[in-house]
């Protein structure tokens, strides 16, 4: 059986805070077993004659000052809609400053205060079974989320003495979104229970059946 196919997009060249490099060998090694990770900084991957070849797009993009074109905002969004899975990582939320992907998602980024240690922990789903508590270093973001969009929640952080959402999933049209905020940089992908999140939401977002 031919091995499914996977589009990890991100910015080699004019990264501001989050390069795709070393990001993109961790990524494809949690999910060697599961499909072949194609990685890009091309925009163009979104239209929809590139992207429809894929069975899961992972977005990484980091678009704090501009946005996609409206072509690739159509193609993404009927990608997804038409039955793709996607999963938005960390900074892959900025591509939330175009009102349709902002509902695509399901929010948009709303600040963060600074990086530093997390604790975790879990929420009951296919997503996160065998998922534990854990700490981690990272940045906690913080978002405003999208009326229209009914999501479950995966994953929370603790910070103030209150728990703020790190993750969630829903359906949109035929497709699935995940949205995972740990992923600040490279040792972040190195955690055991990072990656067991990443590889089930592989899963989960690309209709992949779980081998019994």
């Amino acid at each position: 059986m031919d091995k499914r196919k996977c589009l990890l997009l991100g910015e080699y060249t004019h990264p501001r805070f989050h390069p795709l490099q070393g990001v993109d060998e961790q990524i494809s090694h949690i999910l060697n077993d599961l499909m072949i990770v194609q990685c890009s900084e091309n925009r163009k991957m979104l239209l929809t004659e590139n992207i429809s070849g894929y069975d899961l797009c992972i977005a990484y993009n980091e678009l704090w000052n501009e946005s996609v074109s409206p072509q690739q905002t159509a193609g993404l969004l009927s990608y997804v809609a038409g039955g793709g899975g996607l999963i938005v990582l960390h900074t892959g939320v900025s591509l939330g400053n175009r009102n349709e992907l902002a509902q695509l998602i399901g929010a948009r980024f709303g600040g963060h205060p600074p990086y530093g240690p997390l604790e975790f922990r879990t929420q009951e789903h296919d997503i996160t079974e065998g998922v534990g508590s854990f700490k981690l270093d990272e940045e906690p973001y913080r978002f405003e989320f999208d009326p229209f969009t009914e999501k479950t929640v995966l994953l929370e952080f603790e910070a103030g003495g209150q728990w703020w959402p790190a993750g969630w999933c829903h359906s949109y049209g035929l497709g699935r979104v995940v949205y995972l905020m740990p992923g600040h940089h490279e040792p972040t992908f190195l955690h055991p229970e990072v990656k067991k999140l990443l590889l089930q939401a592989a899963k989960w977002a690309a209709r992949i059946p779980t081998r019994q």
